[in-house]
């Protein structure tokens, strides 16, 4: 089945970056203009034709849950007024889309998150969303384009790239890869490498927060070992697949705001907030 129907977002991390305003609010609630980001993430998979949501969390975040489900009380102080509407697209969403939750115990890396979605993603392909990561296009979402190009390679997993400055590759996950032919932004990967120096980096096509991923990365996971820091990153796993040729990497149209770093959330806030 070329369908994707599930959408896994990781987000049981503590958003040490944003401390101490993350102390007691999960960074995926923060807004911009009125919607939190977890809430622009859901939305992109809706773009998409997806449905069902899976929520890689955590016993702190509580009001991710709590945004997903209906409130009587709120939505009896509002009725019949002005301020009914506000809530039209949420709810909108809390009717047509299935939540899954699922506990991530500890934090050890995106790879590790991943994983945990294995019993309720089963054996289909699927999306991963970073809501860290906001991006906005004018056209189809960049989570649209890479399901497009999955149709025509459903058995590749396929990971969002842009090109970074020099100095920043080793905040991301890099690419070594191929431009394949007759495409001007779909690249063969030959090999990854996560966070390296700025001599070690094989270019600047850095791995952003999106990916379709093939079922038989959690079989590969399972295998994969923890890094120095005792984390289990899903490039590693990657590694495995791109050396069966099963990795593509997309140039996506579109812009995308670090959202995960203070600074880029107050960009993202001062070109997309609508209130």
């Amino acid at each position: 089945m070329n369908r994707i129907r599930k959408c896994l977002f990781p987000v049981a991390g503590y958003g040490t970056r944003f401390l101490p305003a993350t102390k007691a609010i999960p960074k995926e609630m923060f807004p911009i203009g009125r919607k939190p980001l977890i809430q622009y993430a859901v939305e992109e998979a809706i773009s998409c034709g997806i449905s069902d949501m899976v929520m890689i969390t955590s016993k702190y975040k509580g009001a991710i849950r709590a945004h997903f489900e209906p409130d009587h009380e709120i939505e009896a102080s509002i009725n019949g007024s002005e301020k009914e509407k506000l809530l039209n697209d949420l709810n909108m969403i809390i009717d047509t889309c299935e939540f899954s939750y699922v506990e991530q115990h500890k934090m050890l890396g995106l790879g590790h998150a991943i994983s945990c979605g294995e019993q309720v993603i089963e054996s289909e392909s699927f999306a991963v969303v970073l809501p860290d990561d906001l991006c906005h296009n004018e056209g189809d979402s960049v989570l649209s384009q890479m399901i497009k190009i999955h149709k025509k390679y459903s058995d590749c997993c396929i990971l969002a790239i842009e090109e970074v400055e020099e100095n920043e590759v080793s905040q991301y996950g890099v690419i070594n890869g191929e431009l394949q032919i007759g495409s001007e932004n779909i690249y063969k990967v030959i090999s990854l490498i996560e966070k390296p120096g700025q001599n070690e980096a094989p270019s600047n096509l850095a791995i952003i927060g999106r990916y379709i991923l093939t079922p038989d990365i959690f079989t590969i996971l399972q295998n994969v070992e923890q890094d120095s820091n005792g984390e289990i990153q899903i490039t590693d796993a990657l590694k495995h697949l791109a050396k069966r040729g099963k990795v593509l990497a997309y140039k996506f149209e579109g812009r995308r705001f670090d959202c995960g770093s203070p600074k880029g959330f107050i960009k993202a806030t001062n070109e997309l907030a609508k209130f």
